[in-house]
Parts: structure tokens; sequence; C-alpha cells
């Protein structure tokens, strides 16, 4: 008698413990929302993953969609104006973070947003989970070869953009 009412004990316990686990994992915050690029679909390589991150940034801006523009960036990214002057890094710009960057692009870039999306054409250097791209923009008659420096890394088996510096041509 005495261990079929320790065994009824350790079941009603093993069942109190998973309701209580349970009860944890609901309250716990949901997992992140489709990022980066696997929150653009699937995709045959990492560089192609990689350039629909950055296709779609440009998109995504000329629609003025700032939640899809986050989703692409990590946490903890950065954004650096060079100024045409990339010898000297005393007079850049930059943002960092997650609240900065949703600020530059709310006040600086949506009032001067292209209507269409840029044509651009990307290098892409990839080694392990870090690719380093350069962008080349095509604006109306306006080339800016090489003028865009992106660093991007797979996190969580996602691709994020980590930095952006623009404004590298002389």
């Amino acid at each position: 008698m005495f261990r079929v009412f320790g065994a009824k004990r350790r079941l009603q316990f093993a069942l109190g413990l998973g309701a209580i686990v349970m009860a944890v994992v609901a309250c716990a915050p949901a997992p992140p929302p489709n990022i980066g690029s696997c929150g653009l679909g699937a995709f045959a390589d990492d560089a192609s993953a990689i350039e629909s991150i950055l296709t779609a940034e440009g998109a995504f801006v000329a629609q003025k969609n700032i939640d899809a523009l986050m989703n692409l960036w990590a946490a903890d990214a950065v954004v650096t104006d060079a100024g045409h002057t990339p010898a000297n890094t005393a007079d850049d710009r930059r943002w960092r973070g997650s609240d900065a960057i949703y600020q530059r692009y709310t006040y600086r870039v949506f009032p001067n947003a292209p209507a269409d999306v840029p044509q651009k054409t990307f290098d892409i250097a990839i080694s392990g989970d870090t690719a380093i791209i350069t962008g080349t923009t095509r604006i109306g008659d306006e080339v800016s070869p090489g003028g865009d420096l992106w660093t991007v890394r797979r996190q969580s088996g996602c691709w994020l953009i980590q930095s952006l510096t623009y404004n590298r041509e002389p």
C-alpha cells in the first residue's frame, strides 16, 4: 500500500511540475519575428539570402515600411554616414542600435526616399557567419561605385544587417 501511495504522489508531483513548466513557457516572450533573411523566404545559398536582405532594404525604404526594415537589422547594428571623406572618420555621423536606426529611417531617410527601388549591384565576400558587401547604387543618372559598405552576420540561422557605412566615395 505504501508503494502505491508513493507512486501516486510521484505521479501527482510530476503532473504538477509539468503544469508549472507549461505555465512558465506560456509566459515566456515569443520567439523573435521572422527576421533578416529568415523573414524573406528560403534561399539556395548564403549569397542569395544576403543579396535579398539588401534588395529588401531598398524596397522597404521606398515603401516606407519601418517594421519590415527594422526586422532586417541586428539589435546592436550601426549605420555610419562617412560624409564623402572616407579617410577622415572624425566627421562621420553614426546611429547605434535599433532605436537610433529607427529614428534615422523615420526622420532622415523617409522624407527623401525614392518612390522606386534604385538599382544596386553587390560584391559579396562571405567568411563563416560574417559577410562584407560593397554596394554600388544607381539613382537616376547618379552612380555611387562602392559607395556603400555593409556587414551582415548570421544569428540563429538568419542573416541580419550588422552595419552600413555609406557616402564612402570622395
